[in-house]
């Protein structure tokens, strides 16, 4: 290893390099989801069967996250990253070749052990090749290269599918995983204080992966399945409960942790990791939600709800080109609480929704919410990983993203929950109030009746039929309040990160540090310059 800094066109390269692959992972988790109703027709599954296409590769990124930064130290991270490159790459290739279902999910799951650990690694690397003031711009063009996945995979998959076969966005991830292997090889190299465990901590792989998988399936499977009142939740649940605390226990215990959980001693970083537990809450689920509300309320096809969800990718782009300069020159604090204040806003104007709300009225505050993610991640990503020692970051990186895909996978439950359930007490309220007696409830009959027997109906079939209306109407309002509610839930959570921002410690770059000589009252100075050049 040299001890010159790494050239520009090096950082680079790497950059891109990474960003290739985590590009690659993303858009095909986002793609899936729009092409499940074309493999559950070419497979003749049920909606709980094909729903296995998405567990499975969920679960699989949740049981390799938490080790990803000790699979870097065993591994090597060169040779690491282009294990996950070749075993996502030829899982889709076979997933695009599955004769069934069965096969399909065997090769998610493969999918999801490749591809859980790209995005910790790649956090890791540009955290390690950049210092502190190049982040924040290197970060915001990794992250603008991210987020054309989200804009492209809802649109693109649905063109996909409906037009050649589902089989095929499985397919595209062929040329991109071959570049990316080729750059990844080229460009990729190893730090100098990655060290190989001396020992395999077998205990810790079997608590961690039945721990978190056990917990995946719970977030996955329990509304479905009535939550506790299931056999196979239940199970999960004490299961997943007394792994994750033994997995725990071990870790903190272990000479070689695979995950190292005494990283939490530093306030910033715990603050941060339960400040991206709660980011992740909110942005999946809010996700998740509009695009079942422009379906199954608006009627939207899978294209239009997917160009109702695009603009937030396209604000989340422009904001990450401004905090990317931003992060090093001003409070980081500052920006994180100005982004969380704009995603409050914009869910305030999300819980106004109406059964007949325009396209535009839903896609205004997705580019606000967008655009105020783009002052969350990257703030945020400087508060918590700056002050860790660069030969931590591996680790470090491994559990902040742990806490983002738990948070995730948390909200997507909850607010799932939350809607079915309030949907029933918004139903009983609303039904309370039809009676005979209701002069509101007679009128709107008589305009339905009086619809149907201008459309050629008799009187009493018009009057069934009324009576029919009314009562969908009834179930639509109450569908639409309970939206309203989650909404309503998720501006609480994004208000409560603002809360934890006054205890976090503002990071300056390592000159500005020195400068005052390092740790400053509350402020912290970064403690690595970016790692310098390999070895010719």
């Amino acid at each position: 290893m040299s001890d010159a800094p790494l050239g520009s066109e090096h950082k680079w390269a790497i950059t891109f390099s990474v960003m290739l692959v985590t590009v690659m992972q993303v858009l095909d988790t986002s793609i899936t989801n729009v092409a499940l109703p074309h493999m559950q027709g070419s497979f003749s599954a049920s909606i709980d069967e094909m729903s296995w296409v998405i567990t499975s590769y969920l679960a699989a990124n949740a049981v390799v996250i938490p080790a990803s930064g000790w699979l870097t130290a065993v591994f090597g991270r060169r040779r690491f990253y282009l294990i996950c490159t070749v075993t996502f790459t030829a899982s889709s290739f076979l997933s695009g070749l599955a004769p069934n279902l069965e096969f399909l999910v065997l090769m998610r799951i493969l999918q999801g052990l490749g591809g859980g650990a790209v995005v910790p690694m790649a956090q890791a690397v540009m955290w390690e090749i950049f210092p502190l003031e190049e982040r924040g711009t290197a970060m915001a063009v990794w992250g603008t290269g991210i987020m054309m996945a989200p804009i492209l995979g809802p649109t693109l998959g649905g063109y996909i599918a409906d037009n050649w076969s589902w089989r095929w966005i499985f397919y595209i991830n062929l040329p991109i995983g071959i570049i990316a292997f080729f750059m990844v090889s080229a460009f990729l190299f190893d730090a100098p204080f990655h060290r190989r465990p001396r020992r395999i901590d077998v205990a810790g792989i079997v608590l961690m992966v039945v721990g978190f998988g056990c917990l995946q399936l719970v977030l996955d499977l329990g509304e479905r399945n009535d939550w506790f009142d299931s056999t196979l939740v239940l199970m999960c649940g004490v299961l997943a409960a007394c792994m994750l605390a033994g997995f725990v226990i071990r870790e903190l215990t272990a000479a070689e942790p695979i995950l190292d959980l005494t990283v939490f001693e530093d306030r910033n970083f715990t603050l941060g990791t339960l400040a991206i537990f709660l980011v992740g809450l909110g942005f999946n689920s809010s996700l998740l939600l509009l695009a079942l509300y422009t379906q199954t309320i608006l009627g939207y096809d899978a294209w239009t709800s997917g160009l109702t969800l695009a603009p937030g990718g396209l604000g989340t782009m422009i904001a990450l080109m401004i905090s990317g300069r931003l992060v090093s020159r001003m409070d980081q604090r500052l920006l994180l609480a100005g982004g969380c204040t704009l995603a409050a806003v914009s869910l305030f104007f999300m819980t106004r929704v109406t059964p007949t709300i325009d396209f535009w009225n839903l896609a205004w505050p997705r580019f606000v919410q967008g655009f105020s993610q783009g002052f969350i991640f990257v703030p945020l990503q400087a508060l918590t990983l700056a002050t860790i020692p660069t030969e931590r970051l591996g680790n470090s990186t491994a559990a902040y993203n742990v806490a983002r895909n738990i948070g995730g996978s948390m909200g997507v439950a909850l607010v799932t929950m939350l809607l079915a359930r309030r949907s029933q007490v918004h139903q009983a309220t609303l039904t309370s109030h039809v009676h005979q007696w209701s002069f509101e409830m007679t009128e709107r009959l008589r305009v339905w009746a009086d619809h149907f027997v201008n459309h050629g109906a008799d009187t009493f079939t018009a009057n069934r039929q009324a009576m029919a209306m009314l009562y969908r109407e009834t179930v639509t309002q109450a569908h639409i309040l309970s939206y309203a509610d989650d909404f309503w839930f998720l501006l609480v959570v994004y208000s409560s990160v603002l809360l934890l921002i006054p205890f976090m410690r503002r990071v300056r770059s390592g000159r500005g540090a020195r400068g005052r000589g390092g740790v400053e009252g509350s402020e912290s100075g970064a403690r690595d310059p970016g790692l310098p050049a390999p070895a010719d």
